[in-house]
């Protein structure tokens, strides 16, 4: 039984491996945010210790209910404090894996709910 369209009528992760993200058919190799509303942009962050409170301020400026936070190739979380500025404007904060976070993307982006994906892509293992 299928549980998702052929086609998605949203930005969607086509695929994803170690070191890489596909968006809509497009490679990338560097960390990126993107959205359910067609927002794209790299994410100056390469490593997980390169992130800090000022890239989650940046994404709640995002119109989002959602914000999935892919933290690499491993799972690890950030500060409680860094993620405040989500919650003060009520949107809510996941935290997983790279992988994991394109998956749960393209599930929530499907059923049209308005979501951010931030994702640290690095280099494979």
């Amino acid at each position: 039984m299928k549980i998702q369209p052929d086609r998605m009528d949203v930005q969607a992760i086509t695929a994803h491996g170690p070191g890489w993200v596909a968006v809509d058919h497009r490679q990338f190799t560097e960390s990126l945010v993107l959205s359910s509303d067609g927002f794209l942009q790299r994410w100056n962050c390469d490593r997980f210790e390169d992130i800090n409170a000022g890239h989650f301020t940046a994404l709640a400026e995002h119109d989002c209910e959602l914000v999935i936070f892919g933290s690499g190739n491993r799972l690890r979380f950030v500060h409680p404090q860094w993620t405040a500025a989500l919650l003060e404007r009520r949107i809510g904060i996941e935290t997983m894996d790279t992988a994991a976070a394109c998956r749960t993307y393209n599930v929530l982006a499907g059923e049209g709910r308005k979501v951010v994906a931030a994702l640290i892509v690095e280099p494979p293992a």
